[in-house]
C-alpha cells in the first residue's frame, strides 16, 4: 500500500452546549460559510423544543439522532454485468451523519415559517419515533432485509 490512511481530523465542542455532535449538527446546517447563522437555528431550534416539550432540547437531539441512525443500507455491487443491492452494515461515523444529514433534508422540506421551528419540529418527531427522517431510516432497513439474499456479495 503506498498511501497512508488521511489523519482523522477532531471538531471542538460547540461553545454552547460544550458537545461535539451539537458542533457536526451547526457544520451541517450551515450554508456558505456562515457558521454563526447557523448556530442561531440550532440553538433557537433547540429553545424551541424545550419550550414545546419541556424537556432538555440537547436531550431531545441526541434521542432524535439515535432513532434516526441507520444499521444497515445497501450498497450497489457489479458482478458479471450486473449490479446487485449488498445489504452492509454502517460505521458509526457514518451512522451519524446520515442521521443529521436526513434530519436536516427533512427539516427543510416541511412548511413552516423559520428554519428554526422546522428543526424543531423534526427533531421532536425524531425523537418520538416519527416523521420522515426516521420513516427514511425504516424504509432503509426495509430494502436491506428485501435484498438479503445477495449479503454474500459482500467484499
Amino acid at each position: 500500500m503506498r498511501k497512508k490512511n488521511s489523519e482523522r481530523r477532531y471538531l471542538k465542542p460547540d461553545p454552547k452546549f460544550n458537545d461535539v455532535m451539537v458542533a457536526r449538527f451547526v457544520n451541517s446546517i450551515m450554508y456558505d460559510g456562515k457558521k454563526s447563522n447557523a448556530r442561531y437555528v440550532v440553538y433557537k431550534a433547540f429553545d424551541i423544543i424545550e419550550e414545546r416539550t419541556k424537556k432538555n432540547g440537547l436531550e431531545v437531539f441526541k434521542k432524535a439522532i439515535n432513532n434516526t441512525q441507520p444499521v444497515i443500507e445497501v450498497r450497489s455491487r457489479r458482478v458479471g454485468g450486473a449490479t446487485y443491492q449488498v445489504p452492509t452494515e454502517v460505521r458509526s461515523e457514518r451512522r451519524t451523519a446520515l442521521a443529521m444529514r436526513w434530519i436536516r433534508t427533512y427539516a427543510r422540506a416541511r412548511n413552516e415559517k423559520s428554519m428554526s421551528l422546522k428543526l424543531a419540529s423534526e427533531l421532536i418527531a425524531a425523537s418520538n419515533n416519527e416523521g420522515s427522517a426516521v420513516k427514511k431510516k425504516e424504509d432503509t432497513h426495509k430494502m436491506a432485509e428485501a435484498n438479503k439474499a445477495f449479503a454474500h456479495f459482500k467484499w
